[in-house]
């Protein structure tokens, strides 16, 4: 007969796997959620752009982005001018 310790250790064993298996699924339905999410943003600036052109009015889409864009290497996609950060070293 198998010794109570040992059969507590067992099952420490598969409760430790077995949060390791939840923690792994619960990191790839995340990572499924965050790919969908990226999709969507996709298919919306598609939309907007695909919008924009056919109306002709890229030109106010840009300024939009001018207004919302902080980072500059996505300013630079539109050919933004470099935002001045009021954290500046003289602040």
């Amino acid at each position: 007969m198998v010794a109570l310790s040992t059969k507590i250790e067992n099952l420490k064993k598969k409760q430790a796997q077995l949060r390791s298996k939840i923690i792994s699924l619960e990191a790839s339905e995340k990572s499924r959620e965050r790919k969908k999410e990226t999709r969507r943003k996709i298919l919306i600036g598609s939309y907007f752009l695909e919008k924009a052109r056919a109306e002709n009015s890229y030109d106010d889409l840009v300024k939009k982005m001018d207004e919302y864009l902080s980072r500059e290497s996505d300013r630079e996609l539109f050919d933004l001018k470099t935002v001045e950060s009021s954290h500046g070293k003289n602040s």
